[in-house]
């Protein structure tokens, strides 16, 4: 089949069972939420609704994710694999993800570096994003980010352009350990600022990947109408 003509259904590898795999990824940070399954009912309904639906093993029915708990997935992207025997929804989590109360099913390392907690690079954006909301949510004393949040937007806008210079010296130094750490304090002082806002590190993370989808169709209607030349 073309790989460019448009995928259905009956494109999706169903098991002897009816089922398919199906990954939930959260569609900003890329981390990996939950594995469940899914019939040819639960994918319609995740695209008619645009949430995600599930076929439970479990219960045999329909499910649902989040009508009960409300921590529901909006589903941005339905995608199949190269085999087609698996699904992958990039989603919007309103709450967690796992039945334990956890943001990702995936949180029990067999094996993992004692600093890090078995965390990975990728699931940094994310607990910064969570725990300056935290902050922000409760403004406890004692606090940096409340004590930003008091200075006010001003203050906190100062602080990032501070910071980006102090990256830019660290760089122009080849002061590799340094621009590490200055780029981690921009990061830190942009998220909050971002906030400060209404905004967050998800809507910079969709004007990326908008940019990054343009430029990939700009450059395919490019070398298609070189092909056709």
């Amino acid at each position: 089949m073309d790989a460019a003509s448009p995928l259905t259904l009956d494109d999706v590898a169903f098991g002897p069972d009816g089922l398919v795999t199906v990954v939930a990824q959260d569609a900003a940070s890329g981390e990996l939420l939950m594995l469940a399954h899914a019939d040819r009912e639960a994918l319609e309904a995740t695209l008619a609704t645009g949430e995600a639906h599930y076929r439970s093993r479990s219960r045999g029915e329909l499910w649902h994710k989040g009508a009960t708990s409300g921590h529901v997935q909006r589903v941005r992207t339905v995608t199949l694999d190269c085999d087609g025997d698996a699904v992958r929804y990039q989603v919007e989590p309103a709450g967690p993800a796992c039945h334990t109360g956890a943001r990702s099913c995936f949180h029990r390392p067999l094996a993992h570096d004692a600093a890090s907690g078995g965390a990975v690079p990728a699931d940094a954006y994310g607990l910064l994003q969570r725990v300056v909301d935290a902050r922000l949510a409760a403004l406890p004393a004692g606090s940096y980010v409340t004590h930003l949040h008091e200075r006010g937007t001003g203050y906190v806008a100062q602080k990032v352009v501070e910071e980006a210079g102090e990256s830019v010296v660290a760089a122009l130094e080849q002061d590799d350990d340094g621009l590490r750490e200055e780029a981690a304090d921009l990061l830190f002082h942009l998220t909050v600022l971002l906030r400060e806002r209404g905004l967050g590190l998800d809507d910079v993370a969709r004007v990326l990947l908008a940019r990054h989808e343009e430029a990939t169709g700009a450059g395919e209607a490019a070398s298609e109408g070189d092909a056709a030349r």
